[in-house]
């Protein structure tokens, strides 16, 4: 397949110093210039921070990154560093020190032949976005000889109010057409398929929608606890931290209608249709927990008020567990439960769509059991692909069943797959906004969230290494249900 054709430019990174962008952002651009002409260069890029370093020395701390991380082709990846790396202080960010990364901005993009084309990537903490962005355009650097492309990441806001104020801001500077706001679970591969899968398949298409399927669960499950990031994390939570975000976009693109076509903006109307669709969520369909102490793969491990930078009086939930109604013609009536949490027994993410029992049970006692419904799973992570289980005969005279299951792995077809991050850039660089998050879109999932947050329920504790609390496994049972685990 012929490589993507991008426009030269320069791709200028905010926070330039810190994880995201040594471990992901830098190694993400890297991997899309291997597979490019190498002369001339697609893009140049120039990393700000606040510390004083040198080029040289901003490229040292890269390459330090990618030793200790094991990157392939190590030795080609510190020739491009070397090449292709910039540094600026922005020291306090004051209007002097903006203007001068206006000048070398302009020195790299005449020094390299840049034609003016710039993208600003704020890999930042959150509390960070509106004044940089008020400092890019009081600076003028919102506008340029090319485009200029603003990119966000997560999350977007703490609540409704502050996201209609960050999008106030953003769009005071710039137009939203050159604002990309990042959600690296849509550059999964399997979140991609979403979409060809139903539609491309009359056989699955045909039969999502209420009259066939009986629930929906979308679980974001992981083994580890807050780590190193308790100082952030306290006070943030699992609901603003996943729900709002990473989960719901998986709502969204699972319960969307079929746009008219796959233009960016056709997508993202469907998926917000879905979002003005849900109803505003009930205090019992909302389970809350913490972990406590407790044991991972056989190793004692602390509780949540007991890791670095947590308060022990702590009242941060970890967990979040809760049932989401779309009122639509396509859902009503089928229930949404979403679950996340750390510290659980495994990590993954996957969507299972629960389809209907047969209506008439014509085995009889014949079968000592009941028949199981049909379901897929979709599987995001750790193996990417699709599962169908479906009920067979057992070879003999007795009837009896067995639940056996149809299964595509991309990596079995198709090898290794690029990080999520190298397949949003890809589209960034080519100005495909489809797989990016549009100002109402945020605006919405704020306001389904927005009442949970500023009435939680109360918190319950659950022993790490546990699928969460009873109440998780209660939510669904009320409604007939069981979680797919355990």
């Amino acid at each position: 397949m012929a490589p993507p054709r991008f426009d030269r430019h320069l791709f200028v990174i905010f926070g330039a110093t810190g994880d995201l962008a040594g471990r992901k952002l830098l190694p993400a651009l890297r991997e899309i210039a291997r597979g490019l002409p190498a002369r001339p260069a697609p893009l140049r890029i120039l990393g700000c921070g606040r510390r004083p370093l040198s080029d040289r020395q901003f490229q040292d701390e890269v390459i330090a990154w990618w030793r200790r991380d094991r990157i392939r082709d190590l030795a080609a990846s510190i020739r491009w560093a070397r090449d292709h790396l910039r540094y600026q202080s922005l020291g306090d960010e004051t209007p002097e020190e903006y203007r001068a990364l206006g000048a070398r901005i302009a020195e790299i993009e005449r020094a390299q032949g840049l034609p003016g084309n710039r993208v600003f990537y704020l890999a930042l903490p959150s509390h960070a976005f509106g004044k940089t962005i008020e400092r890019l355009g009081t600076a003028g650097l919102n506008e340029a000889p090319g485009w200029v492309r603003l990119v966000v990441e997560k999350p977007f806001g703490t609540d409704l109010a502050s996201a209609e104020a960050l999008n106030r801001t953003v769009h005071t500077y710039f137009d939203e057409r050159r604002v990309y706001r990042i959600d690296h679970y849509l550059g999964k591969e399997t979140v991609q398929n979403l979409i060809v899968f139903r539609l491309a398949n009359m056989f699955f298409e045909s039969v999502w929608n209420r009259d066939r399927i009986d629930f929906v669960e979308i679980t974001v499950a992981e083994q580890l606890g807050v780590e190193h990031r308790g100082g952030y994390y306290d006070g943030v939570g699992a609901l603003r931290d996943m729900v709002q975000n990473h989960l719901t976009q998986l709502l969204t693109l699972t319960g969307m209608d079929e746009p008219t076509n796959l233009e960016a903006d056709e997508v993202r109307n469907e998926k917000v249709k879905v979002l003005r669709s849900i109803e505003p969520i009930r205090a019992e369909d909302v389970v809350r927990g913490q972990y406590a102490p407790g044991r991972i793969d056989g190793r004692k491990v602390p509780g949540y008020r007991e890791e670095d930078g947590v308060s022990p009086r702590s009242d941060t939930e970890t967990f979040v567990a809760l049932r989401l109604n779309v009122n639509s013609w396509r859902w009503h009536g089928v229930p949404f439960f979403l679950r996340t949490g750390k510290r659980l027994p495994t990590k993954r993410t996957e969507i299972t769509i629960h389809f209907r029992s047969p209506p008439v049970w014509f085995f009889g006692p014949a079968v000592p059991r009941a028949i199981a419904a049909n379901r897929l799973t979709i599987t995001i992570q750790p193996d990417e692909g699709f599962e169908l289980a479906f009920e067979i005969k057992r070879p003999g005279l007795a009837v009896e069943l067995e639940t056996h299951r149809l299964h595509f792995m991309y990596s079995e077809a198709f090898g290794p797959l690029p990080d999520g991050y190298q397949t949003l850039l890809t589209d960034l660089l080519l100005g495909d906004q489809t797989l990016f998050v549009r100002a109402d879109e945020v605006e919405h999932s704020w306001r389904i969230y927005t009442p949970i947050l500023a009435h939680p329920p109360p918190l319950q504790p659950y022993p790490s290494g546990s699928w969460g609390p009873r109440a998780a496994d209660e939510l669904v049972r009320a409604h007939g249900y069981e979680w797919s685990s355990p």
